[in-house]
């Protein structure tokens, strides 16, 4: 299934300050992230060795809220706040990264951790780029 995020930007009926291409993107990969996050933490819950697992699921429970809650304010235009954009963004960039770099310490003995690091990494660089194009 396609993803709603273009057409429903499409349909707002202002303007957008962002680029709603590079705007839809983001948004599609921080629900990506989100998921993968999620998942990935509930799959170390199931590993035999959980406990070395801890800091993992931490990061990526931690991660998973964070784009959720980016992922939603950027859906909202009306009233738009660009500071409040830029501060999720930069947040939102910072916690991919550092769940990326913790799953990816376990990535050779869990697939989940390998997928959720790429996840992480592909949602790390959406938010760069977003955050470039904001003047």
């Amino acid at each position: 299934m396609p993803s709603t995020t273009m057409p429903m930007l499409e349909t707002y009926p202002k303007s957008i300050n962002l680029d709603r291409a590079k705007l839809a993107a983001t948004i599609d990969a921080l629900n990506d992230c989100a998921q993968a996050c999620t998942a990935c933490a509930d799959a170390c819950l199931s590993e035999d060795m959980v406990a070395d697992l801890t800091k993992c699921i931490r990061t990526d429970l931690d991660c998973a809220d964070i784009c959720t809650t980016t992922a939603r304010v950027l859906s909202r235009h009306t009233g738009y706040d660009a500071n409040l954009t830029r501060g999720l963004l930069e947040a939102c960039a910072t916690a991919c990264r550092s769940c990326g770099d913790e799953c990816a310490r376990h990535a050779d003995m869990h697939e989940h951790c390998r997928i959720c690091a790429d996840a992480c990494r592909a949602c790390e660089r959406a938010c760069r780029d977003l955050l470039a194009t904001m003047s």
